[in-house]
């Protein structure tokens, strides 16, 4: 009889998975905010060779990701969803007006199981903004969403463009 992954566990291989793809991307620098959904995936980060800088606010990494687009780095943003809000005119007046490459990864917060009521209107209206603004985008759900995800985050700085994911709670569900 083969034992099941505890939820621990599976979190985890959930979490080195992402950092793995943001190995073999060439990502540097990762920069974040604070978010517990992300909690995993930092302390992977920790582990491994990449150069980490947490920031305050969403627009201050905006910014430092712009430096090190110029700087002919591969920059990330970790976030959650509700920061999105925050970046909007530093994405659009620097970022993407200068077309400099950024790959923003945000929790998905706000959705089916959300505990926090603030998280949801942001939750909902996330995917539209990024519409609006003309930022591709994917929703990452499953395990199965990880080659995508790896071919998406190429794309953004093959084409020096925005690009943004989302990771769902489900994506750590579907493994417990």
């Amino acid at each position: 009889m083969t034992a099941k992954p505890s939820k621990k566990s599976a979190a985890t291989s959930v979490d080195e998975q992402l950092v793995m793809i943001f190995l073999q991307q060439f990502i540097e620098p990762i920069l974040s905010v604070p978010c517990n959904m992300l909690a995993g995936i930092l302390r992977e980060i920790g582990k491994k060779p990449l150069r980490h800088i947490p920031v305050c606010r969403e627009e201050e990494g905006v910014g430092i990701a712009a430096g090190a687009a110029l700087a002919g780095k591969r920059p990330l943003l970790l976030m959650q969803n509700s920061g999105l809000g925050n970046s909007i005119n530093a994405l659009m007046s620097l970022t993407m007006l200068y077309k400099l490459p950024l790959f923003i990864l945000m929790s998905h917060r706000g959705g089916l199981g959300e505990k926090i009521s603030a998280q949801i209107p942001m939750g909902q209206a996330a995917p539209r903004l990024l519409e609006t603004l003309r930022i591709p985008y994917l929703q990452v759900k499953t395990l199965r969403d990880f080659p995508q995800l790896s071919l998406f985050v190429n794309d953004a700085f093959h084409r020096n463009k925005i690009h943004a994911a989302f990771l769902s709670r489900e994506l750590w569900d579907e493994t417990e």
